[in-house]
């Protein structure tokens, strides 16, 4: 594999990345939007999920695209930030047709982010519908911000700041494959206490620091380490691919993507994680062996699954809140 020019999710054609960030709140939201309608899939793999839409990407069911999907924390309240961006997609005259009326298709998943010591005293109503619309309305097709901000604001981990990632590659088919990860994990992204990552023999130039793993691992380095009392976690993300793919093959890329974030965090699937990823594919590059270049996309998709862990965490920024969880660069430097 060789990378792609900006090691974003950006790198694959035909759709755009937004975020909507609100540090005193500790939450956001990041949209990703598709200028055309993108084959999808999900593989939810985690014991506490929660999505919007979820169950119509499952190959079994009839929608066969979509127009967006949604990376948000706020739990359950945050499930209104799909419908601000179905608005600005809605606005735009995007949807799926039913009988003259559009509605733009938009699944989403959420994290738990509500004890980070934000200020979620929001009143009446949640603020999540209106950070959806503006996350929409801020999509780019060029470079986007990492670590604290949209969806990844909020995210913490059993031992540091989490944030979202992104990475991309192109896989050996010669398809553009890239992923963008909010990592807030019930376990830990790092060895131990640190600072070295678990992600760290899939790393690209450096991306997270450079620091390989230790010189030996001791018993230490994979003791449990989770967060402390009952709370809800969940690592969310999306896998895209300029690929040509059915349902069904979009949703094996999804399942095979979760390698990469099982190998970048420990543990992972627990039964307080949610653990969801969705697989896309645009579908301007056909497959030449449909068997070959599968294997090589979900490869593909794990290692940048894995690589936006480590990224999202290496830039994120502890929260402008007291007792706020320390980010990498708080604990160990650049």
């Amino acid at each position: 594999m060789t990378d792609a020019p900006l090691n974003l999710l950006t790198d694959v054609p035909g759709l755009a990345v937004g975020h909507a960030t609100d540090l005193a709140l500790g939450s956001g939201v990041t949209a990703i939007l598709f200028d055309q309608p993108a084959t999808a899939s999900v593989a939810v793999l985690g014991g506490a999920p929660g999505g919007r839409d979820v169950g119509l990407l499952d190959p079994a069911m009839t929608v066969q695209q979509v127009d967006a999907i949604v990376l948000s924390g706020g739990s359950a309240f945050g499930l209104d930030a799909a419908g601000g961006v179905q608005a600005a997609l809605r606005e735009a005259g995007r949807g799926f047709s039913v009988g003259g009326a559009l509605v733009p298709i938009v699944p989403q998943a959420i994290l738990f982010d509500l004890l980070n010591g934000g200020d979620k005293n929001w009143g009446r109503v949640p603020p999540y519908w209106e950070l959806g619309y503006a996350a929409a309305r801020a999509a780019g097709s060029g470079e986007f911000a990492l670590g604290t901000v949209g969806a990844g604001t909020g995210a913490t981990t059993a031992t540091i700041k989490g944030g979202l990632g992104s990475a991309s590659a192109v896989a050996e088919s010669g398809h553009v494959v890239a992923a963008i990860l909010a990592a807030n994990a019930l376990g830990s992204p790092l060895i131990g206490d640190g600072p070295h990552f678990w992600a760290a023999p899939f790393e690209r130039d450096a991306e997270f620091g450079g620091l390989g793993w230790p010189a030996r691992m001791e018993p230490a380095h994979v003791a449990l380490r989770v967060k402390g009392g009952r709370a809800t976690s969940t690592t969310i993300g999306l896998v895209a691919t300029d690929a040509a793919l059915t349902k069904a093959q979009a949703h094996r890329v999804a399942l095979m993507a979760h390698q990469g974030l099982a190998r970048a965090l420990l543990p992972a699937h627990a039964p307080l994680d949610g653990d969801t990823v969705f697989a896309v594919a645009t579908g301007t590059r056909a497959l030449d062996d449909p068997f070959a270049d599968l294997t090589a996309i979900g490869h593909a998709a794990a290692m940048t699954m894995a690589r936006s862990i480590g990224r999202g965490v290496y830039a994120a920024r502890s929260l402008p809140v007291g007792n706020a969880q320390l980010c990498w660069t708080d604990r160990f430097g650049r």
